[in-house]
């Protein structure tokens, strides 16, 4: 395929995004019109382009440009599809009401309707940018690209002093984020004297090697030289914010909160699908055939997972605030899939290994639907309690920002609107991991590559993580309890504000309903689970295999050697 074939989907969005920058510009009234329907069909053709190009009979072979800067292959499929999939939902989310068209009762962006669906799309790409990267220049400017929209999608999406600072904090953090992954390419690039991921041939038909190769080279010899793990290291703490993990977490429960809804969904999945695929990426090129890794790298992957899922599931419990509790969640749920990470480092066998990542591959889409179904939810239920203390000191805009966040906003909501209540139950199963529901097969398939390593560190990483699914339970049940079982607050003298009247917009109830059945159906229907698992466990074939069992981490030659 040529360049322009491989990164199809990415011009389409991108091109979008810029007409819909110029089309806001020229005629606002245009732009809060047809800028959700344009960025929508933007969507749907790059996911029409993806899934032919997957399609096709030459899909299952690694596809490089003569420059060498871009390699598509099935992981590259699977999270591309995936995430245009899964993000036309957010879309929806966001969606204008019928009359204001700017914005609905979580999310005003006032006149600037064409600028917020641009710079979704524009963040969108980058995650698709980031799984075909093979160079470590795009992939940073890909990761950047990913974020930096929604730095400004946090700020200007919701008129209160709240958002503006958490825009300020995301973005501060994110700043240190970038500056602490530029050291570790720095230090990978200096190491290995190359910016490609993997070798490849270029026009002239001359081998050139990439990262993969020489480092596969240095572990034959011995071991990865000090500079080469600290680059690494570096890269994973980077990585550590985009996918809300600890050390570089602290943002998430301030930010998650004062976004409007719409947009912290938006947060919860696509900044953190841009963070897996580059710790995935880094993984398999440092890792070289046999994935074999420095015992402090996977001693690093394991303290991740461990204290990234408790330090989520601990102060989820201590919330008041039903987002910071799913901002909380965000957190627990990268320790989960940071598990399946860490089986791929340390598992003895290569099977053990390729089913650690595809439980990544899988959890991420069954987090993805139910965490929409969860925010979606509460963008229809209307807020009981206000920040302002008298009708006078709203303005105007302010008004808008009306959907439920707090548990004295959804208590004995379930009753009221018994559908929603239901899906939101549902969604908060599948979060928890309880059978019957996408979550429960998605942690199964995170738990059980773990103990089927068979080492004491792995066995102890799986017991680990079912203590914290069961601390996790104890918010998500929270929120069912305070929908179904807890009485309104009018009962006990807090009446209901006249002006927070909830709009419907259909294309948020087309989202509840979307991502509702697809949570259902892919736990209740073994086909349909075994059909995603399937193609999860194809899409971790990232380039060359391992020809043999691979080795757990060692830390010299001699141990190789024995």
């Amino acid at each position: 395929m040529s360049l322009v074939q491989l990164i199809l989907p990415e011009i389409i969005l991108v091109a979008v995004a810029c007409g819909l920058f110029l089309l806001s510009g020229l005629s606002k009234t245009a732009g809060r019109r047809f800028s959700p329907w344009v960025a929508l069909a933007a969507l749907i053709a790059a996911c029409l382009v993806l899934v032919d190009q997957a399609s096709s009979p030459t899909a299952g072979s690694a596809h490089t440009d003569a420059s060498g800067s871009i390699r598509v292959f099935e992981f590259a499929w699977y999270i591309r599809i995936l995430t245009v999939v899964v993000a036309a939902i957010l879309l929806l989310l966001a969606w204008p009401e019928r009359f204001t068209l700017s914005g609905n009762d979580a999310i005003d962006y006032g006149d600037d309707a064409g600028e917020f669906f641009g710079l979704a799309l524009l963040s969108i790409s980058g995650v698709l940018l980031s799984a075909s990267a093979n160079d470590l220049i795009l992939l940073f400017l890909a990761l950047e690209l990913t974020s930096i929209p929604t730095y400004i999608m946090v700020a200007t999406t919701r008129p209160l002093a709240s958002a503006q600072e958490a825009g300020v904090k995301y973005f501060f953090l994110g700043a240190l984020a970038a500056a602490i992954m530029l050291f570790g390419f720095s230090y990978l690039y200096g190491t290995t004297g190359s910016i490609k991921l993997w070798s490849y041939t270029d026009a002239s038909g001359a081998h050139v090697r990439g990262i993969t190769e020489i480092l596969a080279a240095a572990n034959a010899a011995g071991a990865l030289n000090p500079w080469q793990v600290t680059a690494v290291i570096f890269l994973l703490v980077g990585f550590a914010f985009k996918i809300a993990a600890v050390p570089l977490h602290y943002y998430v429960g301030d930010v998650y909160e004062g976004a409007a809804t719409p947009v912290t969904a938006f947060l919860a999945f696509i900044p953190k699908t841009a963070g897996f695929v580059a710790i995935v990426q880094i993984l398999y090129a440092v890792g070289g055939p046999n994935l074999i890794f420095p015992a402090s790298i996977c001693k690093l992957l394991w303290w991740m997972a461990v204290l990234t899922m408790t330090a989520g599931n601990v102060l989820g419990l201590l919330q008041q605030n039903v987002k910071r509790v799913l901002a909380y969640s965000s957190v627990a749920h990268s320790g989960y899939m940071l598990v399946g990470l860490t089986t791929l480092a340390q598992a003895p066998s290569a099977a053990a290994k390729t089913d650690g990542l595809r439980g990544v591959l899988f959890y991420l889409a069954a987090y993805g639907i139910s965490n929409a179904a969860a925010f979606a939810v509460l963008i229809m239920l209307p807020a009981r309690t206000l920040a302002y203390t008298t009708e006078e000191t709203l303005l105007p805009n302010q008004r808008r920002a009306m959907t439920a966040e707090t548990f004295d906003d959804i208590a004995g909501q379930g009753r009221r609107h018994l559908g929603l209540g239901l899906c939101m139950a549902v969604a908060c199963f599948s979060l928890i991991g309880i059978p019957l529901t996408v979550g429960f097969a998605g942690k199964v398939m995170l738990i059980a590559p773990a103990l089927s390593g068979r080492t004491s560190a792995l066995t102890g990483l799986a017991i680990i993580t079912m203590i914290n699914a069961a601390i996790a339970a104890a918010y998500y049940l929270r929120i069912v309890g305070n929908l179904f079982l807890r009485p309104a607050p009018e009962a006990a003298g807090h009446p209901h504000p006249t002006h927070a009247v909830i709009q419907r917009p259909f294309a948020v109830l087309a989202a509840i309903a979307i991502s509702t059945a697809v949570t259902l159906i892919l736990g209740t229907i073994p086909q349909a689970t075994n059909t995603l698992s399937t193609v999860a466990r194809t899409s971790t074939q990232l380039g060359q295999q391992p020809n043999a069992e691979a080795m757990p981490c060692q830390i010299n030659a001699q141990a190789r050697a024995d």
